[in-house]
């Protein structure tokens, strides 16, 4: 399916972001990687209709966020829901030796990688955990959560984690795969997007996941994805862009997983409120993380409830979360 511009509708539910830094203190300043879920019926006394996790880009746990209603008010669950000493990653900070360092700097200049705002000692050493990928299992009643964080020096994979109640989850030991792992079912299988554009399968979304094809591009940062009978529409972002923005792509899915093929993108959103960046300099993205508010638009996310189509948003580079109702071509 190749889209334009003119068969997209955006609307911004509210005029400021939904969480941010004076959303609560604990929180702090780095807001990115949400994921929404519509709490399910069979959990008992539940904080709200909505739960939203996120993440700070080098914290400690994943937050939690939770509404009765879209729109807000979204209240802080103070002490959020999967921590790092039970992730089954590493929680003391890494050691590496300045020989180590300079070999990997070098091998990230050979390969053309995009710079970052800190230094890479920083990038390889630093424990945490981030972006949550949150799903409602309903005929197993739990919560499954996909996450990722430092496994090693200088390298991050992704686990899952499931929950009875949304909050408490319990973390499995296996690795699953590189970072930033969007989940869809299709055809009995539990596949997996992650960056950059990295394609897994599983037979039960929880253990063996197999490599596949890689589609996108080595710049390809964030994504979100959508299935829609045999379409995957896929929002997602570029490293490098001036702005960084939400583009959306589609794949059909009617091949062999290993034919595969993305469309080219169409523009979504970019930053239009200075909330979400707008009033900062454009330039071009970095990788990893944003320190200051920035002129960009990262970390889509899906969300859907009956036939109403959601994205929410990490704004100004990582700092805030913003929803929007989005219309795509049928």
């Amino acid at each position: 399916m190749r889209m334009t511009v003119s068969q997209l509708r955006v609307e911004r539910l509210l005029d400021a972001p939904i969480v941010a830094p004076y959303s609560d203190a604990s929180i702090g300043t780095n807001i990115q990687g949400p994921s929404l879920i519509r709490v399910p019926d069979w959990i008992p006394d539940p904080l709200g209709r909505y739960y939203l996790y996120f993440a700070d880009h080098k914290g400690q746990y994943i937050r939690l966020a939770y509404a009765d209603s879209l729109t807000g008010p979204w209240r802080i669950h103070v002490p959020g829901t999967l921590q790092l000493g039970d992730s089954h990653f590493p929680i003391e900070p890494l050691t590496a030796d300045t020989a180590e360092v300079a070999r990997l700097e070098a091998r990230r200049k050979a390969v053309g990688a995009r710079p970052m705002e800190h230094d890479l000692l920083t990038e390889i050493t630093t424990p945490h955990i981030a972006s949550p990928d949150v799903h409602v299992d309903e005929s197993a009643r739990r919560v499954v959560m996909y996450f990722h964080g430092l496994e090693s020096l200088a390298r991050q994979v992704s686990r899952v984690a499931v929950s009875s109640d949304g909050i408490a989850f319990e973390a499995k030991p296996e690795v699953l795969g590189r970072t930033y792992m969007r989940i869809f079912r299709w055809r009995g299988a539990t596949y997996a997007l992650a960056m950059p554009g990295l394609i897994y399968r599983s037979a039960d979304g929880l253990t063996g996941f197999e490599a596949g094809p890689t589609l996108f591009n080595p710049d390809m940062r964030h994504s979100a994805v959508l299935q829609r009978e045999d379409q995957l529409f896929v929002f997602w972002t570029q490293v490098g862009d001036s702005p960084e923005r939400i583009l959306l792509s589609t794949i059909d899915l009617s091949p062999d997983w290993q034919d595969w093929r993305e469309t080219e993108p169409v523009e979504v959103m970019r930053p239009e409120r200075p909330w979400e960046g707008a009033d900062q300099p454009v330039e071009p993205s970095v990788r990893s993380v944003a320190y200051r508010p920035v002129n960009q638009l990262r970390d889509p996310a899906v969300f859907v409830e009956e036939d109403d189509v959601y994205l929410a948003y990490a704004v100004a580079g990582e700092a805030g979360i913003g929803l929007a109702r989005v219309w795509l071509p049928d």
